[in-house]
């Protein structure tokens, strides 16, 4: 199935159903929403992107990267991805690898050389996308570096 993908605001009202919902998401998984400092000027050009995919004119999935200065994979220019999400009933359609793949391209289009990412040890389907995709761990790194269930992984593009 293929998503209509749109780059929006973060601040946009579909953007926050969305992230109202993988909150809700980390509530149930974790027992606590994502703390991590998030605002909108994160995403916005030229320090990042944010956007959503639409199934029918429905956002259901959620992708984006900021700036990090975080080091990945030796000195490259990296940026982190975050917010990735697909609702749970969209998801199992290959939705999440379509949006993971415009994230990079459009990471690597804005000068990126690598990305980087946080995910929790919880979250199985997660790590197996990245994983599936070619990212590796790497050494702890931001907010929750400091966490028992952190993974950090990292890939050049």
């Amino acid at each position: 199935m293929s998503v209509e993908i749109r780059r929006v605001a973060y601040d946009h009202p579909d953007a926050q159903k969305l992230v109202d919902r993988v909150q809700e998401f980390y509530v149930e998984r974790y027992g606590e929403p994502d703390l991590d400092p998030t605002v909108p000027e994160m995403f916005e050009p030229p320090a990042g992107a944010y956007f959503l995919g639409y199934l029918d004119d429905v956002p259901v999935a959620s992708g984006a990267w900021r700036r990090s200065g975080e080091p990945a994979l030796g000195t490259a220019v990296t940026a982190e991805i975050k917010r990735m999400y697909v609702v749970p009933e969209a998801q199992g359609q290959g939705l999440a690898k379509q949006m993971l793949a415009h994230v990079e391209t459009s990471a690597r289009e804005a000068g990126f050389e690598a990305l980087v990412l946080t995910t929790g040890g919880l979250q199985h389907e997660a790590i197996g996308l990245y994983t599936a995709n070619g990212y590796v761990d790497v050494e702890p790194f931001g907010y929750y570096k400091d966490e028992d269930l952190v993974v950090c992984m990292a890939k050049r593009l």
